[in-house]
């Protein structure tokens, strides 16, 4: 499997390459330099194969021979070990659940499959690895659990004060071991800037093997594709065009999703459903690309100003707005139509959304005869207990893995946005 520079198509690696350094080193993304359509014959019967199955052939047909049979399967049995269930609210509208696994987000498939495939990468070596990621929710409790206690691997999770849910804070901020917290004084986005300038920095890069687990990785995005095409099996069924709906910050999970249709996945259309921070519902709409300081919302996970892979989509359609336009729709709500779309949901169905999957719900209500819309539920509606409940004036079960958090202790380092402090904090280390 090669994989090219979003900068650069000339400059090529192979697979364990792009996943180690996961930023190339002109500051482009990895992407396939081949995206394989899939047969047919899987397409039309893919209601035969179970989740895992599934999984494995995505992922094989990505990797190629580059990974053993028996050791791929290994690895994405292991990962892919929760469901993804498509809830039917009605004939129309489905959710697509994907907060089953270890720590109720959508971002335990990435993390998870990324654990697995780092540690069969240095397993026969005698090499550390340190992961920088930010986190503007559920990434860091996700990497987290994914990451905690593999041989050979530290994460260090920077996340914006104040702007994670309590919860959310929790996850990644109690477990110890090899996984350290820190606590940035700004935005997602300064996060994400400090992890990138850390990346291009020489004096680090001699002292530690750096990666990333945010959605820069392509590990990350291969595994996102899968339950796309579980979804699909699952509504087939009803023989209508299928819409999915993604909660869009980073813009990792509907690239994952529009990977599957150039792999032959017959999915109608996407929309990238955002709140105030619309930078890419702008450029569907303008033309023009954008990025802006982000705003804080309810919808925390999606409050980012710069979406690193919009360089991803844009490669994919190799830069054609037009045709980016016809597979891509955009939309966007503030936080008081988010609560409403809340609200609605719960009133109409019983169904409880949370922030962001309320966005992904109301971009469904004008379908049109033929299609089913799916929107993606991208992490359990407790993670966002207090806007649940002032929201929806009910209260949410909160489950086991979530409740047992209350007693833990916090342990986070407090630092400010520059890059110095960061550096410093990162040398300073033992």
């Amino acid at each position: 499997m090669q994989l090219y520079s979003t900068n650069n198509p000339s400059l090529k690696v192979e697979l364990k390459e792009a996943v180690m350094q996961s930023l190339a080193k002109d500051k482009g993304l990895y992407m396939p330099e081949v995206i394989p359509v899939l047969d047919k014959e899987f397409i039309d019967h893919i209601e035969n194969y179970s989740f895992q199955e599934i999984a494995f052939v995505v992922s094989k047909n990505l990797i190629g021979n580059y990974i053993p049979d028996a050791d791929l399967k290994e690895i994405v049995y292991g990962a892919i070990n929760f469901p993804a269930p498509v809830v039917m609210l009605d004939e129309k509208i489905g959710t697509l659940e994907l907060w089953h696994g270890p720590s109720l987000a959508f971002k335990d498939f990435g993390a998870r499959f990324m654990a697995a495939l780092m540690s069969y990468f240095i397993k026969n070596e005698n090499q550390h690895t340190t992961i920088l990621v930010a986190t503007s929710g559920d990434t860091g409790g996700a990497v987290a659990a994914g990451f905690y206690k593999t041989p050979g691997i530290e994460v260090i999770i920077l996340y914006p004060s104040g702007k994670v849910s309590d919860l959310q804070e929790k996850q990644l901020t109690t477990l110890g071991e090899n996984i350290s917290a820190v606590e940035i004084n700004g935005t997602f986005d300064d996060c994400q800037a400090l992890v990138k300038e850390a990346f291009l920095d020489d004096e680090l890069n001699k002292k530690y093997h750096l990666s990333s687990a945010n959605s820069i990785n392509i590990a990350r995005l291969i595994p996102q594709s899968f339950y796309y095409f579980e979804a699909y099996k699952q509504v087939k069924k009803y023989g209508k065009e299928v819409v999915f709906s993604v909660p869009s910050g980073n813009f990792g999970n509907i690239t994952a999703g529009l990977l599957t249709k150039k792999m032959g996945l017959p999915i109608k259309r996407f929309i990238a459903a955002t709140n105030v921070n619309k930078i890419v519902p702008d450029y569907l709409a303008t033309g023009n690309y954008t990025p802006k300081p982000s705003v804080a919302t309810i919808s925390n996970a999606m409050d980012v100003g710069s979406p690193s892979n919009f360089t991803r989509i844009l490669a994919l359609y190799d830069q054609d707005y037009e045709a980016i336009k016809k597979d891509i729709e955009g939309f966007w709500l503030d936080d008081d139509h988010t609560r409403t779309a809340m609200q609605e949901a719960y009133k109409k169905y019983q169904y409880v959304c949370d922030p962001h999957g309320a966005i992904g719900y109301q971009s469904l209500t004008n379908l049109g005869e033929h299609e089913l819309g799916i929107f993606l539920e991208t992490a359990h509606p407790a993670k966002f207990l207090d806007t649940v409940e002032e929201t929806l004036g009910q209260k949410v079960d909160i489950p086991e893995a979530l409740s047992s958090l209350g007693e833990k202790e916090k342990q986070s380092t407090m630092m400010d946005t520059s890059f110095e402090s960061f550096k410093a904090f990162l040398l300073g280390r033992k």
